[in-house]
């Protein structure tokens, strides 16, 4: 079943080539257009700010906080009652070294603030960070699928294996477009359509 949408759209696979070429196309004019770095990296409101930009054409809920309970598989993300608390959080942890801007990606990625899109939106916001912070932007077709979900599934725990795997992809090849939309290369990076769970409050 699709999620509610502005194109009225419900056949969830429609849906999806739908959203994967409205948001690619949003994506690219954020870079080229350079609105991307007008945004203050590692900040609530630019996070909030990419995911509007990317969605604001498909849903209702593009750049808002979610507002129901989500897990993927056995792992629940941060329920909504400690959601904006854990945002703020987040927000203020480090981000002038590499470890610690990892760090803060892990963070944002178990927060899950989206009802959909999050590997998306927060992957740009990842590269906008190290962009700001160290000149470098993580080169995604370096990443092995496979190794990166599996990876970010064992992130909370144990994130060794994601700094590895990111730290072996960076490159200070900022203004490169191809190496930009990796990051959003749906047929690449497909988690955002595995089926969440959902509670409505």
């Amino acid at each position: 079943m699709a999620l509610a949408n502005k194109l009225n759209i419900t056949d969830s696979a429609e849906l999806a080539r739908a959203e994967e070429k409205i948001s690619k196309k949003k994506a690219a004019l954020l870079f080229e257009s350079g609105y991307l770095h007008t945004l203050k990296g590692g900040t609530l409101d630019s996070l909030l700010e990419i995911h509007r930009y990317l969605f604001d054409e498909l849903y209702d809920f593009a750049g808002k906080i979610r507002t129901v309970n989500i897990a993927k598989g056995n792992f629940r993300f941060a329920p909504v009652t400690y959601l904006h608390e854990a945002l703020k959080n987040i927000e203020r942890m480090p981000q002038t070294t590499f470890d610690e801007i990892i760090e803060k990606y892990v963070e944002m990625n178990v927060a899950h603030p989206f009802r959909e899109g999050n590997g998306r939106a927060t992957r740009i916001w990842l590269d906008l960070i190290l962009c700001q912070e160290l000149n470098l932007v993580v080169d995604w077709s370096k990443v092995e699928k496979e190794d990166y979900l599996l990876a970010m599934e064992r992130s909370p725990i144990k994130d060794v294996e994601i700094k590895f795997l990111l730290k072996e992809a960076l490159t200070d090849k900022t203004e490169d477009r191809e190496i930009y939309m990796k990051g959003i290369d749906h047929s690449y990076y497909y988690e955002d359509y595995t089926a969440y769970k959902t509670e409505e409050l």
